[in-house]
């Protein structure tokens, strides 16, 4: 292997062997350039195909020319290279999550175009470090403390994380040796946003001990925690839990299970059925799984949870998808594809009171009115042709795309 330990550092995280093509986030900025090109010399040692993107989120004049900086430097490595815009922003909520939400898609729909599911990102230690510390200060628990994840899953890719062993001022250092430049983003100066408050409380806290190094070694600790918990989260589903319908349904014994765990459970299938990015607040999930203890129904997250034989049934809610449409053979809600005979002409709706009202058999199912009048049906116009999980199934069938145990083993990723 390689004598040079950043890159020593980088390919130990991506785990030699696993990926073929690799796409890379490219901001402009020295995190991300410092990756791109240490990538770039993995790939001259037989590592894998690599392919670059960057976002101008529109927000700034000198985007367009950093932009057009990392093309240049990619065209010099011999990497291809991508800028995508972003465009849609509605001036509305906050501008980070918006942006990061958008930055998100944006690479997903890019990374699936370039026949990729691997995405690395350029996040190092001090990253880490001002996450866990913000997350404190918004009173997270075991999971916010445990920081970024080296790699996690979502809209279809794989995104790494392989510097979050790397100082930011190491990858500096390692830029100036080689005679490589970078763009300063003006808003990492900028006291406006929490992260550059963060960065300059760390800087005043080190004094203290509260550094960079004691956070990341919180992280790591609090990463330990998490699987813990995550595996008797896992137990006690497996135990109690089972899937009916692409709903959760959660034994009596599930009021009995430690508090944590009922949480970690509650929280992880609001987010499986709902498609939420993040768990519900902690007040309104335990409000929410008391009112059920209590027999009564309650909505949370796109969801709608009830009593059910001294247990749960986490299920949507009707209302989350009132408008949701696909056609046959697509995700249906981001969960559901169905299928069947003579599909032209009709399309994936939900199928709403009304529609249950002609599935005479639905009380069959031993389904909920309001977890059926929240599924997947087939419609040609106003009229219904199949509901295959309320008992009309015409020839259709209906599946869940990631299947029932997903739920269970997405538990410990979550």
């Amino acid at each position: 292997m390689t004598g040079d330990p950043l890159l020593r550092t980088v390919i130990t995280a991506l785990a030699p062997g696993r990926i073929e093509r690799l796409g890379v986030a490219v901001s402009g900025g020295g995190d991300s350039v410092a990756l791109l090109h240490l990538l770039a010399a993995w790939r001259a040692e037989g590592g894998p195909d690599l392919a670059a993107v960057t976002v101008d989120h529109g927000l700034r004049a000198e985007a367009a020319v950093e932009a057009e900086a990392v093309a240049a430097a990619c065209a010099a490595l011999g990497v291809p290279h991508a800028v995508l815009r972003w465009q849609d922003w509605d001036r509305r909520g906050n501008l980070q999550d918006a942006a990061r939400r958008a930055r998100q898609r944006l690479i997903a729909e890019w990374a699936a175009g370039q026949g990729t599911h691997a995405v690395a990102l350029g996040h190092t230690a001090d990253d880490q470090a001002e996450t866990v510390l913000l997350r404190l200060a918004r009173g997270s628990g075991v999971d916010g403390l445990s920081g970024m994840a080296a790699e996690r899953s979502a809209e279809g890719v794989l995104w790494l994380r392989p510097l979050l062993g790397a100082r930011r001022e190491t990858l500096r250092d390692w830029l100036r040796v080689r005679g490589i430049s970078w763009a300063e983003d003006p808003s990492n100066d900028d006291p406006r946003f929490d992260r550059v408050k963060a960065r300059q409380a760390l800087a005043a806290l080190a004094p203290l001990g509260l550094d960079a190094e004691g956070l990341l070694d919180t992280a790591a600790r609090m990463r330990m925690a998490r699987e813990a918990l995550a595996q008797a989260a896992l137990a006690a589903a497996r135990g109690l839990g089972r899937i009916d319908a692409g709903d959760v349904v959660l034994a009596a014994g599930f009021a009995g299970l430690p508090e944590e765990t009922r949480l970690r459970i509650g929280a992880h299938a609001l987010r499986w059925i709902g498609g939420g990015d993040y768990r519900p607040r902690l007040a309104a999930l335990r409000g929410a799984l008391a009112a059920v203890q209590a027999g009564k129904p309650a909505t949370l997250a796109g969801c709608l949870l009830l009593p059910e034989a001294g247990g749960l049934r986490v299920t949507r809610e009707p209302q989350a998808v009132v408008a949701t449409v696909a056609v046959s053979g697509e995700l249906w809600d981001g969960r559901w594809r169905l299928e069947g005979p003579e599909p032209e002409g009709c399309d994936i709706r939900a199928l709403g009171p009304a529609g249950l009202a002609l599935c005479p058999d639905w009380r069959e199912t031993g389904r909920p009115h309001a977890a059926l009048a929240a599924a997947p049906a087939v419609w040609r116009g106003a009229d219904l042709v199949a509901a295959p999980l309320a008992g009309r199934p015409a020839g259709w069938r209906a599946e869940l795309a990631c299947g029932d145990e997903d739920f269970f083993l997405s538990l410990i990723l979550d």
